[in-house]
C-alpha cells in the first residue's frame, strides 16, 4: 500500500486543503502544434516548485489533451517528489483503468463522462450506478490506489458511495461557481455543506473541483467542511498565462490559507 494513500497525507498540509493542479489545458495547447511545447512535465515541475501539493490529469480516449505518454512521464517525474500526490481521473469503463493498473497513482477519480464529452458535467448516479462501479472500485483499491467518486452535492448519495468502498468523493462544483456572487450563492453553497457533512458522517474523505478559481475558492472552503483536496485546472492555467506559474500557485495557496485563517 502506498503510504501517501493513507489519511495522514492530509495532516502533511497542516490540516489545510491540498492544491492539485490539473495540467490538461497545458497539453491542449501543446497539441495544437508538433513542437512539444509547452511541456506538460515542465509545467508540473514549475507548479510543484511553487508549492502545489499534487498533479491531476484526465486522459480521455481521444487524447485531445493529455496523452498516454504524459501520464507515464509524470509518474516518473513524481518519483523525485515523494510528498506530492498524483491523481488520474476519468471514466473507469473507458481507458482509465489501464493507467491505474500501469501507473498506480496515489488516487484515481472515477468520472462518468462520455467518450466525446466536452467537459465533465455531472456526477455518478447512486445507487443506480453502484453495481457496475463496485468491481472497478475493488480492483483499484486492491492495487493500493485511493478511489474518489465524482459526485453532485446530493447528501443521500454519500452513504451509497461509502457502501461501495469509495475512499473519497469529489464534489462537482460547477453549480456553486455559477452561483457565486449572485443571490443563489447561499442556497447553492448550503447544498454543498450538507453533502459534505453527509460524506463525513459516512466516513468519506472530500475533494472538490470544477470551475473553482481565485474569486470563489476561499468562500467555498470556509463553508464546506472537511475538504482535503481541490483539483483546479482551467482557471489556474488561464491565470498562469497572465501571472506565471509561480505567482499563480502562490495566489491559490493564499486563497486556501485565508479560508483556514
Amino acid at each position: 500500500m502506498n503510504p501517501l494513500v493513507a489519511p495522514e497525507a492530509h495532516a502533511a498540509h497542516g490540516g489545510r486543503t491540498a492544491l492539485s493542479v490539473n495540467l490538461n489545458k497545458v497539453a491542449l495547447l501543446r497539441n495544437t502544434r508538433h513542437l512539444g511545447i509547452p511541456s506538460v512535465t515542465r509545467a508540473a515541475e514549475l507548479v510543484l516548485q511553487a508549492g502545489a501539493n499534487g498533479i491531476t490529469v484526465h486522459p480521455r480516449p481521444d487524447e485531445r489533451h493529455i496523452r498516454a505518454h504524459d501520464v507515464h512521464e509524470l509518474a516518473e517525474l513524481l518519483k523525485a517528489w515523494p510528498q506530492v500526490e498524483f491523481n488520474i481521473e476519468g471514466n473507469p469503463f473507458h481507458n482509465l483503468m489501464d493507467f491505474v493498473r500501469g501507473v498506480r497513482p496515489h488516487q484515481c477519480t472515477f468520472v462518468p463522462d462520455t467518450v466525446g464529452q466536452f467537459t465533465s458535467d455531472h456526477g455518478w448516479s447512486l445507487p443506480a450506478d453502484a453495481e457496475r462501479l463496485a468491481p472497478v472500485i475493488a480492483e483499484a483499491k486492491s492495487l493500493g490506489v485511493r478511489v474518489s467518486l465524482f459526485m453532485d452535492p446530493l447528501p443521500d448519495a454519500m452513504r451509497h458511495a461509502a457502501v461501495l468502498g469509495a475512499d473519497r468523493i469529489e464534489l462537482y462544483t460547477e453549480s456553486y461557481a455559477s452561483a457565486h456572487g449572485t443571490s443563489e450563492q447561499a442556497p447553492v453553497l448550503a447544498q454543498f455543506t450538507s453533502a459534505a457533512e453527509a460524506a463525513l458522517a459516512a466516513g468519506l474523505g472530500i475533494n472538490a473541483g470544477h470551475d473553482l478559481n481565485r474569486d470563489n475558492l476561499t468562500d467555498f472552503l470556509r463553508a464546506v467542511p472537511g475538504v482535503q483536496e481541490v483539483s483546479i485546472g482551467h482557471a489556474l492555467i488561464a491565470d498562469a498565462l497572465e501571472l506565471g506559474y509561480a505567482e499563480t500557485i502562490r495566489d491559490y495557496q493564499r486563497c486556501i490559507q485565508k479560508a483556514f485563517a
